[in-house]
């Protein structure tokens, strides 16, 4: 641990750091608000974007986020991350500061600053111990010199505030700042909205196997905050930013994942705004802003189209900034309320629960408020979503809410608050079951995920099952539908399973066509990690951190049962990898994350005996010239520019058809190419092919 004082320096490595705002957890102590600003050469920010709180928790260029709050060790931290590597050129230095609520400096007990990396090595400390009556204090700084980043602990306090700091750094103060109050900066959040009291939104995911921990000087660790997030919802990227005056088009000219994205616009001072998505043939689609609200600022969720730059008009009287943005930004409804202003997309994680919505009305005591909920597991469709309110002029309702993860989609005219009540369940039978629990017979249980906003391990044995097909384990929602997660006969009377696949704090499973039966809870990291050949006897679940890789599989054990693989996301998708009857190996793709991660599940009886290995991708049979041959599932490389390949296949006397898929780079099955032999038109990259037959796949000029 590098521990420096007042003025000192120190080099830090040009990487991604967490930084730690700590004090001791006194009771009447004041809290401690921490931010950061960007500046340019001559020491100031560049616009009100350059200032990351809790209230604009993401700097557009994504290098800088602010990350929550964590409790332990009799410490309390706010923490920011700063990725130093893509802080652009022309800002030099990046304060972290502090503003107190409910007192002066002098008043926090054993304020210190502390960065760590990825792995949690602190590579700079510094102890405030000169606080007098301050109220807001700038605590250290990253700049850069002579192309190295070092790191300063300034210590500079200010008696007027969090308002007097940010007027020296060249941010406009939009009113004075009351006593013992975070003062109201004329970043993009209209004036007419009560400053709200909110929980951060998640951290940028991390590509490390465990969350870690900013250890203090004692040596109890801060837990950190990463370990609190409940559902990441999609995948990073770095965010796209564009300003303008007046009228413009946005196209956002670089590559976007799949899946939906977070559409953030600022509009300054008064007038018009109006923003629309463009077609095709550059023709307005969806509006998604529309307003004369004073300095307005919109939260929308947006399906970028997946054949072309998604594209935006804009209708501006003022300067505007438009930032597209992955959903990590969207703040999350916790245990407290959440306030707001004009049109916000909310995530929720936690259980069933009643919300009580509160609408204040626009500034003529009328206005537009419309919420709707939408499903995590329903993000490829954004229409397929509930209405929950509809209404105008203020109001004050309470609507039900199913369990997260889920987005919470607001139209609103002018301020709002929300807040959710779990609901409490006083029927024993359907108590929360955390752990191990034994019974016989048919039964409805709740379970509890013993690491909320991960997936679990189920470990389920059912000996002596009551049905023709054996034993079911049925996931229930809150309609009674019900979802098959394991059946007997596929998946073998003991074994293991993945639950919790979206994030859920609890899940109701019912147990049909049982006798006795036994189910106990596992953290998913008793999963064992895949790094080589792994065999083994009925259904189990591995953990995969690493490239895309290729995954084989064979039978062992003579048997007619069907051993199947899949690959499993941490937020619920799964594709099928292989699944084969046979002792010859058949191939299938390991598909991960942008991180490198992901579940693999394996389907099987439990006398089945089962072999898999992870292979490299350029073990995959190159189709190029010549024809490629092969029986059952495998994976081709196709090393040319699009063209036609004779798909041939024979089902050794079964009624299986030879099934053509397209991968991405992660080898995530995305297009479904064909279902029969013949002459197909197929890309470059890989294909997996699946079946149970002999197929060749010829090349044709």
């Amino acid at each position: 641990m590098t521990h420096i004082t007042k003025g000192a320096n120190t080099p830090v490595p040009a990487a991604l750091l967490r930084v730690a705002v700590c004090r001791q957890h006194a009771a009447g102590a004041p809290t401690v608000d921490a931010s950061a600003l960007l500046l340019d050469a001559a020491g100031k920010v560049r616009g009100d974007a350059d200032l990351v709180f809790y209230n604009q928790p993401a700097h557009p260029s994504g290098a800088v986020r602010h990350a929550g709050t964590a409790e332990g060790g009799g410490l309390l931290a706010e923490w920011l991350e700063v990725d130093l590597p893509r802080v652009e050129a022309s800002v030099q230095r990046v304060l972290i500061a502090g503003s107190c609520d409910g007192g002066v400096f002098g008043q926090v007990p054993g304020l210190h600053v502390q960065a760590l990396t990825a792995d949690g090595a602190v590579v700079a400390h510094y102890a405030v111990t000169d606080a007098r009556n301050e109220t807001a204090f700038v605590l250290g700084e990253f700049y850069r010199r002579n192309g190295q980043w070092k790191f300063r602990a300034v210590g500079q306090g200010y008696a007027s505030g969090l308002a007097g700091l940010a007027t020296d750094f060249g941010i406009a103060v939009a009113e004075p700042a009351p006593p013992a109050a975070t003062p109201t900066i004329a970043v993009p959040v209209p004036p007419p909205a009560p400053a709200p009291a909110i929980t951060a939104p998640a951290p940028a995911t991390v590509p490390t196997a465990a969350p870690f921990s900013a250890p203090p000087p004692t040596a109890a660790p801060v837990a950190a905050v990463a370990d609190a997030v409940p559902h990441s919802f999609g995948p990073e990227f770095h965010p796209y930013t564009q300003r303008g005056q007046g009228n413009g088009v946005v196209s956002v000219d670089v590559p976007l994942p799949p899946g939906p994205v977070v559409v953030e616009a600022w509009h300054q001072g008064d007038g018009y705004f109006g923003m629309h998505t463009l077609t095709r043939r550059n023709k307005d689609d969806d509006l998604l802003a529309n307003s004369t609200l004073r300095d307005f600022r919109c939260r929308v969720l947006v399906q970028p189209p997946k054949d072309r730059p998604l594209r935006l008009r804009v209708e501006a009287d003022n300067d505007w900034t438009v930032l597209v943005q992955p959903l990590s930004v969207l703040r999350r409804l916790g245990p407290g309320p959440l306030s707001g202003y004009g049109p916000e997309v909310v995530a929720y994680t936690g259980p069933v629960a009643d919300l009580d919505v509160d609408f204040a009305g626009d500034e003529d005591g009328g206005g537009y408020f419309g919420l709707w909920s939408l499903d995590a597991s329903r993000l490829h469709d954004l229409d397929d979503r509930d209405l929950l309110v509809n209404d105008t002029d203020p109001l004050r309702q309470t609507v039900p809410i199913a369990d997260g993860p889920l987005l919470l989609l607001l139209e609103a005219d002018g301020a709002w608050q929300l807040g959710a009540r779990p609901l409490h369940v006083p029927d024993a039978a359907a108590a929360p079951a955390a752990g191990s629990c034994t019974g016989r017979g048919e039964k409805t249980l709740t379970l509890v995920n013993p690491t909320p906003g991960r997936p679990a391990l189920l470990e389920y044995g059912c000996p002596g099952t009551g049905g023709g097909l054996g034993h079911r384990l049925l996931l229930v929602d809150e309609y009674d539908d019900e979802e098959e997660l394991v059946q007997g006969y596929r998946h073998g009377e003991h074994g293991r399973t993945l639950l919790f696949t979206k994030g859920e704090s609890q899940v109701r499973l019912r147990l049909a066509d049982v006798g006795d039966w036994s189910l106990r809870l596992l953290p998913v990291e008793e999963a064992p990690l895949l790094t080589g050949p792994a065999e083994g006897r009925g259904s189990t679940v591995f953990r995969y951190e690493g490239p895309p890789a290729l995954l084989g599989l064979s039978r062992t054990v003579a048997g007619d049962q069907v051993v199947t693989t899949r690959t499993v996301q941490a937020d619920g998708r799964s594709k099928i990898s292989a699944d084969t009857t046979r002792r010859r190996p058949v191939t299938g793709p390991l598909w991960v994350t942008e991180a490198g991660h992901c579940y693999i599940q394996v389907w099987t009886t439990d006398e089945t005996g089962w072999r898999i290995e992870p292979a490299a991708l350029g073990s995959a049979p190159v189709l190029d010239r010549a024809p490629v041959e092969g029986q059952g599932y495998g994976v081709v490389r196709h090393t040319g520019p699009e063209t036609e390949v004779m798909v041939q296949h024979d089902a050794l006397g079964m009624a299986t058809l030879p099934v053509l898929w397209e991968l991405d780079e992660r080898l995530e099955p995305i297009r479904r190419i064909s279902t029969a032999s013949g002459l197909q038109r197929i890309p470059s990259g890989h294909l997996q092919i699946r079946t149970s037959g002999r197929w060749a796949l010829e090349p044709r000029a």
